[in-house]
């Protein structure tokens, strides 16, 4: 019987990994192609407020960011792919209030946003 329980344990321990690893995957994939066929420069960045609760927490860490860019470089929607939920909306805000170089057409980007608390 202990040895049936164990290998239960195992087999729902392996099934768990290969859900995040798909979950990571299909993210990865998602992002790859916005970023490498659509990059356009940054014009101006705002830096992102550092959350209250986040700071008294001593919550560190990146919010991954997908900005929706016009044609004139304004970014008309922001929102979180993956990162802390804490940060998240800091982060959305800041990167809706960045610029970038005009384009041809409305263009989805991946950006990155660094919550560092030395800073």
């Amino acid at each position: 019987m202990y040895s049936l329980n164990k290998s239960f344990c195992r087999s729902k321990l392996t099934l768990s990994r290969l859900i995040q690893c798909a979950a990571l995957a299909l993210v990865v994939t998602m992002a790859l192609p916005a970023v490498a066929g659509e990059e356009r420069a940054v014009k101006s960045k705002v830096s992102a407020i550092y959350p209250t609760l986040a700071r008294r927490m001593k919550i560190e860490g990146v919010v991954v960011v997908e900005a929706t860019v016009e044609a004139s470089g304004q970014v008309s929607a922001a929102k979180m792919v993956s990162g802390n939920l804490i940060l998240a909306p800091a982060a959305e805000d800041a990167v809706h209030k960045w610029t970038f170089e005009p384009g041809p057409g409305v263009t989805k980007i991946i950006v990155d946003v660094k919550f560092t608390l030395g800073e």
